[in-house]
């Protein structure tokens, strides 16, 4: 199935029917907070399953994800997924392979989080989101808020970093 920009994967609460396999494009993950915070959490990039915290039991989704640009995502029903898995036992290493990029995936943007100054960490995000935006600008992906989210500053920080690249 082909999404594009600003269409929803799933949304915060959905039941869990399906999974998600990434086979292009972007996404980026939200959660609505009960005070009303929304925050980025996560990006989502091909080859990944989704969501994660479903790989071995349903559960609703934590976030939203919304794609940053043209995405193909092979859906994939939540009953099939289960029933290979209890079948198959191959199944749990490709789960454990998924897990086990995603833990690496997340320590490094922990790593781009406590690295230097800000304009360090926006050229850390803006060379990883390179790699998979197929050209397009980081404005053009994420709001200054989004990009401040995910560099640990503040959206004004962002807008000053901009500038002076420009």
């Amino acid at each position: 199935m082909i999404l594009h920009k600003g269409e929803v994967l799933f949304r915060q609460g959905d039941g869990g029917q399906n999974l998600y396999r990434v086979k292009s494009g972007l996404f980026k993950v939200t959660r609505l907070h009960e005070n009303g915070n929304m925050v980025l959490f996560n990006l989502l990039y091909p080859g990944e399953t989704v969501p994660h915290h479903s790989l071995i039991s349903p559960k609703e989704a934590h976030g939203t994800a919304v794609a940053m640009m043209k995405s193909e995502v092979e859906l994939i029903p939540a009953a099939e997924w289960y029933r290979e898995l209890r079948e198959d036992p191959e199944k749990v290493m490709e789960i454990a392979l998924l897990l086990q990029e995603k833990v690496r995936f997340m320590q490094t943007r922990l790593d781009h989080l406590t690295v230097g100054t800000p304009g360090e960490r926006m050229a850390l995000l803006t060379r990883w989101l390179n790699e998979y935006s197929h050209g397009a600008q980081l404005t053009d992906l994420l709001t200054q808020e989004e990009i401040g989210q995910l560099i640990g500053v503040r959206r004004e920080t962002v807008n000053r970093l901009l500038r002076n690249q420009g």
